[in-house]
């Protein structure tokens, strides 16, 4: 397991933007997938976005699909997170997570979130007017 060290969210009115990071501190995350899930409270776990830190190619959820963006550091071993435009339906926990098969269409396609090794704390995004 990596550990992951999340920073961001808050609170924002609709069409707002907010900026998610997520550190792995202690590990290279190279050839890993890397990425976010979120979820609402009683609800299930989503991959919102994901990046292959490898080759750079960025993966995302339909609904988010325009406005959201993901990128890597590979110097910081950070992954972030810019979301604009929120509306009220994206207003979640956001959870960063690292899969060592560094697949990720098997990470965004996943309805075994729990099996991805690694999980960040998770960050509150809250879309209020």
């Amino acid at each position: 397991q990596v550990q992951l060290v999340e920073s961001g969210g808050g609170l924002v009115q609709p069409g707002g933007s907010l900026r998610l990071s997520c550190e792995a501190p202690e590990f290279m995350l190279d050839d890993y997938a890397v990425g976010w899930f979120r979820q609402v409270q009683g609800g299930e776990r989503e991959a919102v976005s994901c990046i292959n830190m490898h080759n750079g190619r960025t993966y995302y959820k339909d609904a988010v699909k325009g406005r959201f963006t993901i990128s890597g550091d590979k110097n910081k071993n950070s992954i972030y997170l810019q979301m604009n435009n929120l509306k009220l339906e994206d207003a979640s926990i956001y959870y960063c997570a690292a899969d060592q098969d560094g697949d990720c269409l098997k990470f965004m396609r996943t309805t075994r979130w729990w099996e991805i090794g690694s999980w960040g704390q998770g960050a509150q995004v809250t879309v209020s007017s």
